[in-house]
């Protein structure tokens, strides 16, 4: 049995692409020409011929609340079979999004007049913060009034001629 195939290559002089190479007599395709003698680059480096093996990131879309209010209102008005599907095909949408899009009008989270920008959630406070705060205050008055207090006991002494440091020894005995 004789390979067809190996005739087939040998009857056009070699030039068969087995292997993955091109064979020497076989010339460059011509972009490839075109893109060398434009700036030396190679067909992969030029911006014109996007790599195929670097994957685009796809870019989430985000939708406006007014049209997804404009999208729940003609969904609304589908009364036929097959219209809601005709909508979400049209708009290139998921029958999720309507799902989410009701829940959302349902919370009011679509309302048109609300401005509302999403914000951290506040800490909830501890319910003894009060009790402390005003813990705080009492306790610092009583401190002003404790270093007034040293304050008229050092002037006394140094009037009486009493050396504060004696006092302080025999208050420790």
């Amino acid at each position: 049995m004789v390979d067809t195939n190996k005739m087939d290559r040998n009857a056009s002089g070699g030039a068969g692409t087995e292997g993955g190479r091109r064979p020497t007599g076989v010339p460059a395709p011509p972009d490839a020409a075109i893109a060398l003698a434009d700036g030396g680059k190679a067909p992969e480096a030029d911006p014109r011929y996007p790599n195929p093996q670097v994957v685009e990131k796809p870019v989430r879309r985000r939708f406006e609340k007014t049209y997804k209010l404009d999208i729940l209102r003609q969904a609304d008005e589908c009364v036929d079979t097959g219209q809601v599907g005709a909508l979400l095909r049209r708009e290139g949408l998921y029958a999720s999004n309507l799902s989410n899009w009701r829940w959302q009008r349902s919370q009011g989270l679509l309302a048109e007049k609300s401005s509302r920008k999403r914000t951290a959630k506040q800490p909830t406070q501890d319910p003894r913060v009060p009790q402390l705060q005003r813990e705080n205050v009492r306790l610092t008055a009583r401190l002003k009034q404790a270093e007034f207090i040293l304050e008229i006991q050092k002037k006394v002494s140094e009037i009486l001629g009493i050396p504060l440091r004696m006092l302080d020894n025999e208050g420790n005995d």
